[in-house]
C-alpha cells in the first residue's frame, strides 16, 4: 500500500477558482486547513490573457508570465500580498477584471512537500546551483528574471533517458531540445542542481528564478507515460488522488496542458488550460478527457498532445488527498 508522511496536502498544495470583482479582492482558499502560499500562478478561465505567476521570494507584486518570455515587472495592484490563507489581489485586469472568471494554483514552498523556490545571479559559467530539498528533483524550472525574449527552460527527469542533456521550454509548443550548455551535461543530486554557459539557465550579469520539485510518496509524482491512440488510454498511477496534472508531449509541437480538481469538480475533466499560450480554458469534451482517481488518472481520449500513439508524454502532478494516509486508512474515489 502507498503510504505516505503527508496526510493533508492541503497544508502544501491548493487550488482556488473566483470571479473578478475589479476591486481590491481578498481570496480566502477553500481548504479545510489554512495554507499561505508561497508561489500563486493565476490564469483568467473565461477571457484570453496572459498568465500572472508570483511567489514570495521575488515579492508579491512582481509578476513573470509563464505564458511568454518576458521578463519580471513589477504589478502593484496585481497580487498585492500573501496571506494566512490565500491571497490578496488589486485592480489588476490579469488577475481579478471585474465579472471574468479565474482559477489560482498555490503552493507552500516546503523540502517536506518536495518544493523550493531558487534565486540566483547568472554568470554564464558552468557551476552548481544549491536547492533545499534534500531529496533529487524531477522537475526545474528557471527563468531569466532581467531579460526579455529568454525563454522559460525546464528539466524533467522523464524527459528523455538522458534528461541532463536536453531541455523543454515552458512558453512555447516546441519539442525537446538536446543542448549540453543548459544543464552542463550533469544530472542534479539531492543538494546541487548544475547550469551550464546557456543564457536561458544562467545569463552572465541577470537576476534568475528557479522552481525545483521533488518526488514525495502520497503528495506529487513527475514522470511520464507512453500514448496508445485510444479512449481506453493509459491509467497512471501515482498514489494519490490528483489535484492538478500538468502534461507535455516532448518529441513534437504541442501545448503544456493543465487539469485541476476544481474547474470541472468531477469526472470526467473537460476542462483543461495551456500553460504556453494566453487563450480561454477549453471546455472541448472531444479533446480533454481525463478522470482523477484515487490512486492516479486514466486518460480517457485519443488526442495526440494528451494520447498519441507511442507519444512520450511528461507530466507533473500534485495530491488532494494520499491514496492510503499514515495510519494506512485509505481515501475515497471521487
Amino acid at each position: 500500500m502507498a503510504y505516505t508522511t503527508i496526510d493533508n496536502p492541503e497544508l502544501y498544495f491548493q487550488a482556488k477558482i473566483y470571479t473578478g470583482t475589479g476591486s481590491e479582492n481578498v481570496i480566502t482558499l477553500d481548504g479545510d486547513t489554512d495554507m499561505q502560499p508561497d508561489l500563486v500562478w493565476i490564469k483568467c478561465r473565461s477571457d484570453a490573457d496572459n498568465h500572472p505567476l508570483h511567489d514570495s521570494i521575488r515579492g508579491a507584486t512582481n509578476v513573470v508570465h509563464p505564458d511568454t518570455a518576458d521578463a519580471e515587472y513589477a504589478v502593484a495592484e496585481g497580487l498585492k500580498s500573501f496571506d494566512s490563507d490565500g491571497f490578496t489581489l488589486g485592480t489588476s485586469n490579469f488577475a481579478n477584471q471585474s465579472s471574468r472568471t479565474f482559477v489560482a494554483w498555490c503552493w507552500k514552498e516546503s523540502a517536506t512537500a518536495g518544493f523550493d523556490i531558487i534565486s540566483f545571479t547568472g554568470n554564464a559559467t558552468a557551476r552548481t546551483i544549491s536547492h533545499n530539498l534534500s531529496a533529487i528533483p524531477k522537475m526545474i524550472i528557471v527563468k531569466t528574471r532581467s531579460t526579455n525574449d529568454y525563454n522559460w527552460i525546464v528539466y524533467h527527469g522523464a524527459n528523455t533517458s538522458a534528461p541532463e542533456t536536453d531541455a523543454i521550454f515552458l512558453n512555447t509548443d516546441d519539442d525537446t531540445d538536446d543542448d549540453a550548455t543548459y544543464w552542463n551535461d550533469t544530472a542534479p543530486t539531492s543538494s546541487v542542481f548544475t547550469v551550464g554557459t546557456s543564457g536561458y539557465s544562467n545569463k552572465n550579469t541577470d537576476n534568475m528564478l528557479a522552481y525545483a520539485f521533488a518526488d514525495v510518496q502520497g503528495f506529487s509524482k513527475f514522470g511520464s507515460y507512453v500514448g496508445n491512440g485510444s479512449t481506453d488510454g493509459p491509467f497512471i498511477y501515482t498514489g494519490f488522488r490528483p489535484a492538478w496534472f500538468m502534461i507535455k508531449y516532448t518529441g513534437g509541437s504541442s501545448n503544456w496542458t493543465i487539469f485541476d480538481n476544481k474547474r470541472d469538480g468531477y469526472n470526467e475533466i473537460t476542462k483543461s488550460i495551456d500553460a504556453n499560450v494566453s487563450n480561454a480554458e477549453d471546455t472541448d469534451a472531444a479533446y480533454n478527457d481525463v478522470d482523477f482517481c484515487s490512486n492516479g488518472i486514466k486518460i480517457t481520449e485519443d488526442n495526440g498532445d494528451l494520447n498519441g500513439s507511442g507519444n512520450n508524454i511528461i507530466y507533473a502532478a500534485f495530491a488532494e488527498a494520499p491514496f492510503v494516509n499514515s495510519n494506512g486508512v485509505p481515501n475515497n474515489a471521487r
